[in-house]
């Protein structure tokens, strides 16, 4: 009974690991999309230096769950829970990188260019946040309820991509000398675009852990 409640205990320390790594995630993108809209390239910069701390939390949650699984030896449920850890902490270090790659379109613009950030930047970006607020609940619950949440604001957000490449285009089109900046924003946008997939991903992840079945959250 005591190695069971040992093992409990370590589960719960790992949810609560990833959780705050989900925080931090979030709020790297927090501050990629304030620095694009703030023309901040130093802070733009941090987000980049910063970028391995995350790669750290990652390799050492992926650690505990290695130690667990042979410690442990788990099976059934307990065993895909430890699976599951490790995907989605693979896809919320991938977010990261995504992050990441907002700030060097921040520092690749400067601090000078002659646009203005697309609104439909930071209504994707709003839609994210939200995104991972929700993974969280799915997670610390293993509640599928929520992960099917996550396929429809994934499609608000595709909605948005969409929209927005499109009056960029146009944009494009109208002011040639501008396409290099304005280039960086079609990045930025895809990038929150990729980050909104993997939290999609982290949805079909849950939805295995519950069900012990694959499910495609986009169909």
């Amino acid at each position: 009974m005591a190695t069971r409640e040992h093992f409990s205990e370590e589960l719960e320390n790992l949810k609560a690991d990833i959780r705050e790594l989900a925080e931090d995630v979030k709020q790297a993108l927090v501050i990629a999309i304030d620095a694009l809209h703030n023309r901040d390239v130093e802070k733009a910069k941090q987000i980049i230096e910063d970028d391995h701390l995350i790669d750290e939390k990652e390799e050492v949650i992926n650690e505990k769950v290695m130690i667990l699984i042979a410690k442990q030896q788990p099976v059934a449920t307990d065993l895909r829970r430890l699976i599951i850890a490790i995907k989605i902490t693979n896809d919320l270090e991938r977010m990261a990188d995504h992050a990441k790659n907002i700030s060097k379109a921040t520092i690749h613009l400067g601090e000078d260019h002659p646009i203005s950030i697309h609104p439909g930047i930071r209504e994707m970006a709003e839609v994210a946040f939200d995104m991972v607020d929700t993974a969280q609940n799915a997670f610390m619950l293993e509640d599928i309820s929520f992960a099917h949440k996550l396929s429809e604001m994934d499609d608000i957000i595709d909605e948005k991509y969409g929209k927005m490449i499109r009056e960029l285009l146009e944009l494009t089109a109208n002011n040639p000398d501008q396409i290099q900046y304005l280039m960086q924003m079609a990045y930025s946008a895809r990038y929150i675009e990729r980050f909104a997939d993997h939290i999609t991903n982290i949805g079909e992840e849950i939805f295995f852990l519950v069900k012990g079945r694959t499910y495609d959250l986009n169909e």
